[in-house]
């Protein structure tokens, strides 16, 4: 008998297994971060998590098109979330068919775990991915149907020379293994011996190898990612975005779905990578909700204080980060847009009241930072 070259030759396939104590350091980092994250969006005002929680499902829909190598109108996107969230916006965008359709895939995917996955939702969430008035769709794309009988081939890197990750199953029989797998997440959800982070990146696995439609298998496997971790926890997906982590380790999500897909059915390797992303986004959460704190802590400390609008301006732009190495009084006149005799006299000013301090060093090399507390501490992945 010829040796498996793909994983889903295998023939105890999908009978996934792993090593639990290789995994168990990152299971607990990523739920003590998930806590952590809970917990400090709770300290923020509710318009403001409101927000938060925006710019949250738009930055999962942006970098998961930017996985594929697609790039949207984020101002588009924006205003369709918003419309459905109910959110107000001072510039809003005429919506797309696009845009519209991303939006509701999100929020079906984010804001209703309980509703059962099964074939009709998943065909649906493909239509929303390929709007029918989207003029942009390939023929070649069975919109709402899954794939047609040519072999399916996950690749990246030039047309001409193209990188072939791995071959997913082929067309015959897709309809029962879909069945198997939409079968295994329903009932995995009630299974107390499954971590459901563990079961979030199974799913995600389980799902990319089966590629059941001619194009959006990485968007939809991250929408379903997605569900299975609002499953786990509804509320902390609203705060963190795991697209925008994969992202970030774009080569490496490919490589690791290569390695996996070649190798045997302990998927230990695929869940480290995938609890390490999780956890790098959730760590991205928690500074972003720190800062959001930082500015709330900081405006309230100085709300009797007496201050320019200039001043203003160069504050906020502080505490939005945009000076990682603080601001030079030359940076300060640029962006206030005053003299350097004024530059000087407002940030002597800012340091008496107490809204900066002074980095060491001096002359023209001189630097002022944000007069505030360091940013929350975030629990380590590897504990003693």
């Amino acid at each position: 008998m010829t040796a498996p070259h793909w994983i889903w030759q295998h023939q105890d396939w999908p009978r996934f297994t792993w090593q639990a104590d290789a995994l168990a350091p990152l299971l607990r980092a990523c739920q003590q971060a998930q806590g952590q994250l809970l917990g400090m969006a709770g300290l923020v005002a509710s318009d403001q998590q409101a927000e938060e929680a925006l710019d949250t499902l738009l930055s999962n829909i942006i970098t998961s098109s930017a996985i594929e190598g697609e790039r949207l109108d984020a101002a588009s996107v924006r205003s369709s979330l918003a419309r459905h969230l109910g959110l107000a916006e001072e510039t809003p965008r005429r919506p797309t068919p696009r845009s519209e359709g991303l939006a509701e895939l999100m929020l079906d995917a984010t804001g209703h775990a309980d509703a059962p996955f099964d074939l009709p939702r998943l065909l649906q969430w493909h239509r929303w991915l390929f709007p029918d008035r989207d003029r942009l769709v390939p023929e070649r794309i069975r919109v709402g149907m899954l794939r047609g009988e040519e072999p399916m081939q996950v690749v990246s890197g030039r047309i001409d020379r193209p990188t072939v990750h791995f071959e997913a199953p082929p067309r015959a029989g897709l309809e029962a293994r879909l069945d198997e797998f939409l079968a295994w997440f329903s009932r995995s959800r009630e299974d107390a011996a499954l971590d459901p982070l563990l079961r979030a990146g199974i799913a995600h696995f389980w799902f990319v190898t089966l590629h059941p439609f001619d194009d959006g298998n990485g968007r939809l496997t991250r929408a379903l990612t997605d569900l299975a971790l609002a499953q786990a926890q509804p509320q902390a997906i609203r705060f963190h975005a795991m697209s925008a982590s994969i992202l970030a380790d774009r080569a490496g999500y490919y490589r690791i779905l290569e390695s996996s897909q070649k190798g045997g059915l302990d998927v230990t390797a695929w869940l480290q990578w995938f609890l390490q992303t999780l956890h790098d986004s959730l760590v991205q959460a928690l500074h972003r909700i720190d800062g959001v704190l930082a500015r709330t802590r900081f405006w309230q400390q100085h709300r009797d204080q007496a201050l320019s609008a200039e001043q203003a301006k160069v504050l906020n732009r502080l505490l939005d980060g945009d000076f990682e190495h603080g601001i030079s009084a030359r940076q300060y006149q640029a962006v206030a847009k005053v003299s350097k005799a004024t530059a000087t006299r407002h940030l002597a000013d800012l340091l008496e009241k107490g809204c900066l301090r002074r980095l060491p060093g001096g002359g023209r090399s001189t630097r002022y930072v944000i007069n505030a507390p360091a940013i929350a501490a975030v629990l380590p992945i590897h504990e003693a």
